[in-house]
């Protein structure tokens, strides 16, 4: 039986890929929420208005459902589950392409809070008010930024007083930040800092991203009043393990993408007829739709991997999270064109979301790391030198 713990000098237990059935009625209780709330026409109704997410969806999400609360401790009032748990969720958001902050706030931000003394008020409070949904947070780092990328000098810096000064670049849902966790060099080196972008100082401008339904802004810090979070090598180490988680379900995102691209394209080649037959039925079309199952039913096994690894907190997790990632965004990417192409010309239109997917799993492809950067850490862990 897999507990989660590993003994010294213990080989890691083996990882548990099926869903259990908690998991199962997560996954109901949000899939008929965004089927409800998140149908493709509603996403791109939201494409067209100024608003940075939907805050009814978020909140129905987040406070309703509870699923903003799933990685905290539930001293602090959150559900006290687990990485697996999270990324049944994301499998959900990434099948919907749901435009709501939950990677950003519920996995990035709340992972780095856990990395801090969550026994001082100020932390707890604030882990609390994420996990109620009532605060939107977000780790001000580049999108791109893969685990281990922020090892050189920030670019923010803090005085003896915590005062921010720089400027960080392509930061997923910064627009909609309630709190902005900001990795920064202080005084003493490596710090992270608790800025409330209310306060003044903290100037954002939004972009206009290839995905539309994750927002991008830079945020530019002139004189942020910063509360302390952590300094030294545990600031460090809280940054880089957030990143690691949100790389590690992040592959569950990009399954969901995968997932409804497939089912899609085998609906729509069921019913599309040309010359008095399905042309899902040509062998050509057949043979290109069993390969991308065989590669979702792969990536499937890479995501849930390492949403085990990291829910165990596994020594191999690194590893998982490197596969998953090299794995999982280009099968993301592969699905959504077929979906595309073999739509034929109603796939190319606005109206019909298979541009929506397709968006998402290439900014997926590039946020928390790029598939090449990952293979490339794969390598060094597993002692594997590049040609």
């Amino acid at each position: 039986m897999n507990d989660g713990t590993t003994l010294p000098g213990a080989a890691a237990p083996d990882p548990d890929l099926l869903y259990s059935e908690d998991e199962d009625a997560l996954r109901a209780a949000v899939r008929s929420l965004l089927a409800d709330r998140s149908d493709p026409a509603t996403v791109l109704a939201g494409l067209e208005s100024d608003v940075a997410y939907d805050t009814g969806l978020w909140h129905s999400l987040a406070t309703e459902i509870g699923t903003a609360g799933l990685l905290v401790p539930e001293k602090l009032g959150g559900a006290g589950a687990t990485a697996r748990e999270a990324a049944v969720v994301l499998e959900e958001i990434g099948r919907a392409v749901a435009p709501v902050p939950y990677l950003t706030s519920a996995v990035l931000a709340v992972t780095a809070l856990l990395g801090c003394e969550h026994d001082r008020g100020d932390v707890a409070a604030s882990l609390t008010a994420l996990a109620e949904g009532r605060t939107v947070g977000v780790l001000a780092v580049p999108l791109p930024t893969a685990p281990g990328g922020l090892s050189g000098p920030a670019s923010v810096r803090a005085d003896a007083g915590g005062v921010l000064t720089g400027r960080v670049t392509s930061v997923a849902d910064a627009a909609a930040a309630e709190l902005l966790l900001v990795p920064a060099q202080g005084p003493d080196g490596p710090a992270l800092y608790a800025v409330d972008p209310s306060a003044g100082g903290v100037r954002t401008n939004t972009l206009t991203p290839l995905d539309l339904t994750r927002p991008l802004g830079h945020l530019t810090f002139h004189g942020a009043p910063g509360r302390l979070l952590a300094t030294g090598d545990r600031a460090s180490a809280t940054v880089d393990r957030a990143l690691l988680t949100g790389a590690g379900l992040l592959a569950s995102e990009q399954l969901g993408v995968a997932e409804w691209c497939l089912a899609e394209t085998v609906r729509h080649t069921a019913e599309r007829t040309q010359f008095g037959r399905p042309v899902g039925s040509f062998q050509a079309l057949k043979h290109r739709m069993a390969a991308l199952w065989l590669d979702v039913a792969s990536a499937r096994a890479a995501a849930r991997n390492a949403a085990d690894a990291l829910a165990t907190e596994s020594p191999d997790a690194p590893v998982a999270v490197a596969v998953a990632q090299a794995y999982c965004a280009p099968v993301a990417v592969r699905a959504a064109e077929e979906c595309v192409q073999l739509h034929g010309g109603i796939g190319m239109t606005w109206e019909h979301p298979a541009h929506l997917y397709l968006k998402r799993a290439k900014s997926d492809e590039l946020a928390l790391g790029s598939p090449g950067r990952h293979r490339e850490a794969l390598a060094g862990l597993v002692g594997i030198a590049a040609p």
